[in-house]
């Protein structure tokens, strides 16, 4: 190991991470890949046409994911999101303001980025403040307030809290064949309901589910298996090149991330603030989104109308900023980067999230039918 340039793989890791971040920007463009707007496009018009995209995104990251926790590339404990330590009430709370917000903010992390990429000066807003309010509850003061009630909330399991782990000891089965067992029949269910109808088998559906998944799928490869050092020359220990912690495996998500990007671009000079492929990513899908804009002539500048505008999406912001931190990711970090691994939170921070979203729908149409 003692062989490894450190700094070669970093580089590896990093231009990986943003060409898979650039894809994911231009096709989110290209296809109008949203979460948001899949739940709103049901409660406002009973069209499930994009909610069929971004479950066909689940299942595919979720085959891509245990494929190579079979393989043995990958392990979901090493992750973030399948901790023996169940943060049941943060995944709740925190997926239910993050809901809640993005509906108010005009989109989750991701259509923020990819919305800022074609020119919207709204989502610069929202992603100033989301960062800030992201970074707060990470390191200032509503992480206190998080650390000391919702995050206090927890249970601790005897394994890691995703399903293979979970039920291995049980059923006397290995992990890795659970794994693809549990991973591979949930996969190709989620992506066999995607294309029971003709929407979702469209071109944007194909594209933009199949599309989407794969580079989750792909960035779990390039964060855990290329960037994934078994001992790592300066600690001698193991590592993952490129990610936010050393000793964690990364995946594709959007509200810390944005935290991290701001802390970066802001304190630049100070050496100890090293470049890893989350905010890489960051920068990576505004570059791919603005990139296919421009190509296809739909860059344009758009901002603010009214005053009631400009509060929403602050709210928004704020909502999902904290939210986000404290239900551990966003639509795309725990609903389908962290569903991918097969954690309970994961799915009850999903659920969280769809019914805060829900909820924002309903309570701005009761807005809209009192001022009538």
């Amino acid at each position: 190991m003692q062989d490894i340039d450190m700094a070669a793989l970093g580089h590896q890791v990093l231009w990986a991470a943003f060409g898979l971040s650039f894809l994911f920007g231009a096709i989110a463009q290209r296809t109008h890949f949203c979460t948001m707007g899949a739940v709103a496009d049901i409660v406002n018009m009973g069209d499930w046409a994009r909610m069929r995209m971004w479950v066909m995104a689940i299942g595919v990251a979720m085959l891509g994911f245990n494929a190579m926790v079979f393989l043995g590339w990958l392990d979901a404990g090493k992750t973030i999101y399948a901790a023996p330590r169940l943060l049941w009430l943060s995944n709740i709370v925190g997926g239910l303001m993050f809901g809640f917000g993005m509906v108010l903010a005009s989109g989750c992390g991701s259509k923020t980025l990819v919305r800022l990429g074609a020119g919207n000066l709204k989502s610069l807003v929202v992603f100033l403040v989301m960062g800030i309010a992201a970074f707060a509850t990470l390191k200032g003061i509503t992480a206190v307030l998080r650390v000391e009630t919702v995050d206090a909330v927890a249970v601790t399991l005897p394994t890691g809290q995703d399903l293979p782990s979970l039920l291995a000891p049980s059923l006397g089965a290995a992990k890795q064949t659970l794994a693809l067992a549990i991973g591979g029949v949930l996969g190709l269910l989620l992506v066999g309901w995607a294309l029971m109808k003709g929407e979702g088998r469209s071109a944007d559906a194909l594209v933009g589910g199949i599309g989407s998944g794969l580079v989750v799928a792909g960035l779990w490869w390039v964060g855990g298996r290329l960037g994934y050092v078994a001992e790592d020359p300066n600690t001698l220990q193991e590592a993952f090149v490129g990610a936010t912690t050393a000793s964690r495996m990364d995946g594709l998500s959007f509200v810390a991330p944005v935290a991290y990007t701001l802390d970066w671009l802001m304190f630049f000079s100070d050496k100890s603030k090293v470049l890893t492929w989350p905010i890489v990513a960051c920068l990576g899908v505004a570059a791919g989104s603005g990139a296919y804009a421009l190509a296809t002539k739909s860059f344009r500048w758009e901002g603010f109308g009214r005053v009631d505008d400009v509060a929403n999406h602050l709210i928004g912001a704020v909502l999902m900023g904290v939210g986000g931190v404290v239900a551990l990711g966003c639509t795309i970090g725990q609903g389908i980067s962290g569903v991918s691994t097969l954690s309970i939170g994961s799915f009850l921070a999903l659920a969280a999230i769809i019914i805060g979203a829900v909820a924002s729908l309903r309570f701005q149409m009761w807005r809209m039918e009192r001022m009538v």
